[in-house]
């Protein structure tokens, strides 16, 4: 394998994509070829540190708008798209015709139905055999599909937090599938994105509920649980991060000890999902940082577990960025750490 690899950003102007950049930037194996946006993009011509000054003297190159795909992808072995899911719908399949592994942020991919598509996200799926060939990149439970992958689907911030810490109690059968679980979650204004709206606009955002029994992210979690659940996320009047409290049954009989024992058996080895033994997360603790935090209570049949995580970070570029490290077989933590 050459020792360098060349990769593009596409929609590096956002949030998402400038943490992308900043990741990719200090990679030893990676450089970065480009950094796109869309031909209409305000931002087109300027530098990514003009926009983004966090990133003056580290990440100094210019956000050129998107052109012909076949020219784009000359020399190119990794693309990020950091973009909507249409846009993303569009491109990829131009990407990986053109032999690049394509990390893919968007939902344009993550559930192999195309109803999925019509009810949840308003568009026809025009491509099946990729949503077939996709690899859903939960990072801790996919390394082995993903280390084989053109095609990684990054999951939703949403449902990061929600399945990793959902996963190992399903993974050892400890629920009583009776009772779904229920997750309540809340979101900073920086998961609608950077482009400026009423409804994410930090003079406006009060503490509120949103999409109840609609939310695309519901069967999403669902899809890749193998079980129901009810989702109801909530928008908060901060900048970023994602808390999600989930309410579970165990079956009769199941202790705190199993719990702990299904946790530390799913995440031991795993150096980007950090273990409470003794009381719960807190958003602070994960904030510019790439980990998911998890913690939990246990009294009787009822467990409360809790996830932290940063909803740019391991929420999107920091779970990329993972994913990248485990398909070219370099250190998991690289460049996140």
């Amino acid at each position: 394998m050459d020792p360098m690899m060349n990769a593009l950003i596409i929609g590096a102007s956002g949030y998402t994509g400038a943490e992308l950049a900043a990741y990719v930037q200090r990679h030893p194996h990676i450089n970065i070829t480009g950094l796109m946006v869309s031909t209409q993009s305000a931002d087109a011509g300027k530098l990514l540190s003009d926009i983004h000054p966090q990133l003056k003297g580290i990440v100094d190159l210019p956000l050129q708008p998107i052109s012909d795909v076949s020219e784009m992808a000359k020399g190119v072995d990794v693309v990020f798209l950091a973009t909507a899911h249409e846009v993303s719908h569009d491109l990829a399949p131009q990407f990986l015709a053109a032999g690049c592994v394509v990390f893919d942020l968007s939902g344009a991919f993550r559930v192999d139905q195309a109803e999925f598509y019509t009810q949840y996200y308003g568009f026809a799926h025009q491509h099946p055999e990729w949503l077939k060939k996709a690899v859903y990149g939960l990072a801790e439970w996919a390394a082995p599909q993903i280390k084989e992958a053109q095609l990684i689907a990054v999951p939703g911030c949403y449902p990061t937090a929600s399945q990793l810490a959902l996963k190992p109690l399903i993974h050892k059968e400890l629920l009583d599938a009776s009772q779904w679980p229920v997750i309540n979650a809340v979101s900073g204004v920086s998961g609608a994105g950077r482009k400026a709206s009423m409804t994410s606009s930090f003079c406006e955002v009060s503490l509120q509920p949103y999409g109840l029994f609609t939310h695309r992210h519901q069967p999403e979690i669902s899809a890749h649980l193998g079980t129901d659940v009810i989702f109801t996320p909530h928008l908060g009047n901060f900048p970023r991060g994602i808390l999600a409290t989930i309410t579970c049954r165990l079956k009769a009989g199941v202790t705190a000890e199993d719990v702990t024992q299904a946790y530390h058996d799913a995440y031991d080895d795993k150096p980007l999902v950090r273990l409470y033994d003794k009381g719960v997360p807190a958003l602070k603790s994960v904030i510019g940082l790439p980990f998911c935090d998890l913690g939990f209570a246990v009294q009787g049949q009822h467990l409360i577990a809790v996830a932290a995580e940063d909803n740019l970070l391991k929420g999107a570029a920091a779970q990329a960025i993972q994913c990248m490290n485990i398909r070219f077989g370099f250190t998991e933590t690289q460049s996140l750490l």
